[in-house]
């Protein structure tokens, strides 16, 4: 997919994404504390049918589970020598489940190391990190790109370039946000926007941070300064705690469609859910968004 093809896309009306990945696999069966790109690859079935119920619920865009299949973030589990292998065998899974009529976005997020001068890690070797995942998920056929839980402004813009460095293909950027619109270790919202599109990013937006009441004024803010299409991609209301210190979300699919169609009026152009939701929920918002 080119960013002229994606651009066009956009121009039909708004994107439909997918929901939760990590949190609905638990439901169907994924144990804990396992890493869970390399059991998704030898247990695929549960993987292929969250997604084609997803692309039945009207996604339009799934991302493909290769969230954390970065050489750091995969070194914590000795398997930092299969990056290519995780990356391309997870697109492929999500391309069987949902076929040529559905979007493969390839996924990447932070690497759990923090950036000079906050942290240790060098741009340089950051950028390379990126590069070596884009690169494999690219050639494993992804449609797109996305960055995606983002902690900071600067660790996206390495991300950005390492993404057109690698590839022609368009790459999405998603920050995580206080209900300020500030991310945890630098920038706000509205910079992301201003910043990433000038680097090339084919859209920027928020997702997981807050339930969607928290980001109208956020997504109005972005949509005030944006060139590119902006993303939400909310979780499903804010996070409560049990007893036990289980963390829930107890938004339901039809409040969280009604209020996701609030943030489509204050100016997403492309929309999905995060932690909390499922296909049930997107199903909602499909039914939302063409009402």
């Amino acid at each position: 997919m080119t960013k002229t093809e994606f651009q066009e896309l956009v121009k039909k009306g708004t994107v439909l994404l997918d929901g939760a990945t990590g949190s609905c696999l638990k439901e169907k069966g994924m144990p804990s504390n396992v890493c869970v790109e390399d059991w998704i690859c030898s247990n695929p079935e549960l993987l292929t049918e969250l997604q084609k119920e997803y692309k039945e619920a009207g996604s339009q865009i799934v991302y493909a589970p290769t969230f954390s299949a970065n050489c750091i973030s995969l070194k914590k589990h000795g398997l930092e020598q299969e990056v290519e292998r995780l990356n391309s065998s997870l697109v492929e899974i999500s391309r069987r489940a949902v076929g040529s009529d559905v979007l493969v976005a390839g996924d990447l997020t932070t690497t759990g190391e923090l950036l000079e001068p906050l942290g240790d890690m060098e741009e340089e070797e950051l950028f390379e990190v990126y590069c070596q995942q884009i690169r494999a998920l690219a050639e494993a056929g992804a449609d797109l790109l996305v960055a995606e839980t983002m902690l900071c402004v600067a660790e996206t813009e390495v991300a950005v370039k390492a993404a057109a460095a690698v590839c022609d293909l368009p790459i999405m950027c998603t920050l995580t946000v206080s209900e300020n619109g500030r991310a945890l270790f630098g920038g706000t919202a509205v910079e992301a926007v201003e910043t990433l599109q000038e680097l090339g990013a084919a859209a920027v937006g928020v997702n997981c941070s807050v339930g969607p009441e928290q980001l109208k004024t956020i997504v109005a803010d972005m949509k005030a300064v944006a060139k590119v299409p902006v993303i939400a991609k909310p979780n499903a209301g804010l996070p409560k705690t049990k007893g036990d210190g289980t963390v829930y979300y107890d938004m339901e699919p039809e409040l969280f469609a009604s209020s996701v169609g609030e943030l489509i009026t204050c100016g997403a152009d492309l929309v999905g859910g995060c932690c909390g939701t499922s296909p049930a929920y997107i199903a909602a918002l499909a039914k939302q968004i063409r009402g």
